[in-house]
């Protein structure tokens, strides 16, 4: 277990509830209004509160189509003002992702906002996403870390990528991408399904688990069903479609839901 992540999240077996920001300033599906995403936001974090989550996590998941790398800085400074308003409204740790793999910016953010962590995509290993060919980013996303003075920062890395071709990997299982991920000083590992709310391989989890001293975070397709399984070998949950209503990531959060699961966490704790 790594003292960040120790530092951060405080226990084991945390829960990562998901804010979905509206579609922000020069995507298409922008809709006008800055507060609006603003109030949106710290609405579904009170909600998460409320429910008794133990951690959250900011995505620009409504930005769609996503640039690959690198997003304007009318992405970066809104999540990061998003991300800071979110912290002193609620106390909780937080986490900030910006697709697709604009994981500097994310750190920026991160860094501005007083957050703890970021999920970062393309750490170890490049892939192809639907934005295309992403690369790996662990060396130069560290040193920016290093620069900025931002390393009590953690960072989680995705392995295996949902939504990606890992044809380029083919020869290589997630065990070995683990490897590679821990060698290059990653914070914690996010296994995940092949798309958002699928669920991931348990038989994969545990081998990670094994395979490696780092967190073990699952990133999709935890439920209310599942829940007790995944805990029985991860160390973290990153909850989104399951706790909106319908179990779509896009719709609003559900405050029933977030409580049913999170009763059941601390029975299983």
């Amino acid at each position: 277990m790594t003292r960040r992540f120790k530092k951060i999240i405080g226990q084991n077996k945390t829960v990562i509830g998901m804010i979905h920001l509206q579609a922000l300033p020069g995507t298409p599906q922008y809709a006008g209004s800055v507060n609006q995403i603003i109030r949106k936001a710290l609405d579904e974090a009170r909600i998460y509160q409320q429910a008794g989550i133990d951690a959250l996590m900011i995505e620009n998941m409504h930005d769609v189509p996503y640039t690959k790398n690198d997003v304007g800085h009318e992405i970066s400074t809104l999540t990061g003002l998003i991300a800071y308003l979110t912290k002193k409204e609620t106390g909780l740790p937080l986490g900030i992702q910006i697709l697709a793999g604009a994981n500097k910016a994310a750190l920026a953010a991160a860094y501005t906002a007083g957050a703890d962590f970021i999920r970062a995509e393309g750490f170890v290993f490049g892939h192809l996403a639907d934005e295309g060919y992403i690369d790996s980013q662990a060396a130069e996303l560290l040193r920016y870390r290093k620069y900025i003075g931002a390393e009590h920062i953690a960072i989680f890395t995705d392995i295996k990528k949902k939504h990606s071709s890992h044809a380029l990997t083919a020869d290589l299982d997630i065990v070995e991408m683990a490897h590679a991920a821990d060698f290059f000083l990653s914070d914690g590992l996010i296994v995940t399904g092949m798309h958002t709310g699928d669920t991931a391989d348990i038989n994969e989890l545990k081998k990670v688990k094994q395979a490696t001293d780092l967190p073990v975070l699952i990133g999709s397709g935890v439920n209310l069903n599942n829940v007790a399984d995944y805990l029985a070998v991860a160390d973290g949950l990153i909850i989104g479609s399951y706790f909106k209503k319908d179990g779509y990531w896009a719709n609003d959060v559900d405050g029933d839901k977030v409580k049913a699961l999170m009763k059941k966490v601390r029975n299983i704790k």
